[in-house]
């Protein structure tokens, strides 16, 4: 499997800034971590303190962390703040912080159903609209909203976080249409079961095999889907914008069918 260790495999971001939500691990970091090796200028902000700041710390002098509630208007106003007092402005924006939901439809309370569409949803709202002045200034940019393969297709035990993420896919495609002629493109990402922190609690295995459920037969590596993230992040994207794009090893694509070759 390949993975992406140095910059000629990485997307130049040279002078470009970018704000990543949820940084602190998991694919956030990640994303961090390869936009760095990219050259870009790094925020990472989210609750975690103690982890987003060992984050940061981390890649050096091109990041800096910040305590961030992605569901405040103050505080999002802040973040992009200091993102431009920091770098000087503002060129991309990662919307990844988000919780997870676990339980059937009938089982999950009104407040929790509330509480996961005020972070995975109205946060990336807020996010998007804070933005806009700050890419605006620079001409251009790259807003990348993490949705999930739970945003392509009903899943079970996701009541509240599929319905974020398909609300995650509509409001990147109403920001593509609104700020595309200002050169600011406005892209979701569509993660599938993927090996993080988080996940590995669930029990699942990476490598080889280890997941049936997709076409691949493994699930994710946190830097595959970095990739992703970092390339519409970047010039070579520069005519992408209204894109979803499903990082998921065909989990989305339809059943996984067994055949053998010839029959």
């Amino acid at each position: 499997m390949t993975t992406h260790t140095d910059r000629t495999a990485t997307p130049s971001l040279e002078g470009k800034t970018i704000l990543i939500t949820g940084g602190a691990g998991g694919l956030g970091a990640e994303a961090a971590r390869l936009a760095v090796r990219g050259g870009a200028r790094v925020v990472v902000t989210d609750v975690l303190d103690e982890k987003g700041r060992a984050t940061a710390e981390e890649l050096g002098e091109q990041a800096r962390y910040l305590h961030h509630d992605v569901t405040s208007e103050e505080g999002w106003a802040r973040a992009v703040d200091f993102a431009v007092a920091e770098f000087g402005g503002l060129d991309g924006l990662v919307n990844n912080a988000g919780i997870p939901t676990g339980v059937l439809l009938a089982d999950e309370s009104v407040e929790h159903f509330r509480k996961v569409l005020d972070i995975n949803l109205t946060g990336v709202f807020i996010g998007m609209k804070t933005a806009i002045r700050a890419l605006r200034a620079r001409g251009g940019g790259s807003i990348v909203n993490i949705s999930s393969a739970a945003g392509l297709m009903g899943l079970a035990l996701t009541a509240g976080y599929g319905a974020s993420k398909w609300g995650v896919r509509g409001l990147t495609k109403v920001g593509a249409v609104e700020l595309g002629t200002e050169r600011i493109r406005v892209n979701s990402v569509h993660p599938g079961m993927t090996y993080t922190p988080m996940t590995s609690e669930t029990g699942i295995v990476r490598g080889e095999g280890n997941y049936p459920n997709t076409p691949m037969g493994r699930v994710g590596e946190p830097e595959e889907i970095a990739a992703a993230v970092v390339f519409l992040l970047s010039d070579a994207a520069s005519y992408i914008t209204g894109a979803e794009i499903a990082v998921d090893g065909g989990w989305t694509t339809g059943p996984t069918v067994k055949y053998v070759m010839g029959q």
